[in-house]
């Protein structure tokens, strides 16, 4: 059977979520969702593991967070386990390589991974992203102003910021 780490942490963001397995960070829930939700979104992505609380990947996971979130880190290497369809996984690994504190734009996206005219399922993957920051969506912008963010658009333009991207 297979076992989800889960651990909560705050930070100056507010408190986020955070499920792992043995291969790595599976999921980060932004500031702003529950304790409840959080449970919720567990299940429903791993139905039949065991979870536990903590685990060596978390910790990893926090600390890097919290190094970003104080302008002491530009990148993470925390190892991660996330799954998507083919398009999405191509999406996600070309949006993880948007240097920090740049930006692309959907468009530049799409076109990069061979769908030029797909940016607005570019947009669809990046909501879909269960790490983010780590895999950092916020990066991708539209190219009439910031678009989109599942932690709201306050906290991509903090991101942003922090990052000298605006």
């Amino acid at each position: 059977m297979n076992v989800i780490y889960v651990d909560s942490f705050d930070t100056s963001l507010g408190t986020f979520h955070a499920a792992a397995t043995e291969k790595g960070l599976a999921l980060l829930l932004l500031p702003g969702a529950s304790e409840d939700e959080f449970v919720t979104v567990v299940k429903k992505r791993f139905p039949d593991a065991i979870v536990e609380p903590g685990g060596a990947v978390l910790e990893q996971a926090e600390a890097e967070i919290r190094a970003y979130l104080a302008g002491q880190r530009t990148g993470f290497t925390v190892p991660l386990d996330v799954t998507g369809t083919e398009f999405s996984q191509r999406v996600l690994a070309e949006v993880a390589r948007i240097p920090y504190g740049e930006t692309r734009t959907y468009s530049e996206i799409a076109a990069r991974v061979g769908s030029p005219k797909a940016f607005r399922a570019v947009g669809t993957a990046n909501a879909h992203n269960a790490v983010p920051i780590i895999i950092p969506c916020h990066r991708v912008v539209a190219t009439s102003g910031l678009g989109g963010y599942g932690g709201g658009l306050p906290m991509k333009e903090a991101l942003l910021k922090l990052e000298g991207a605006l």
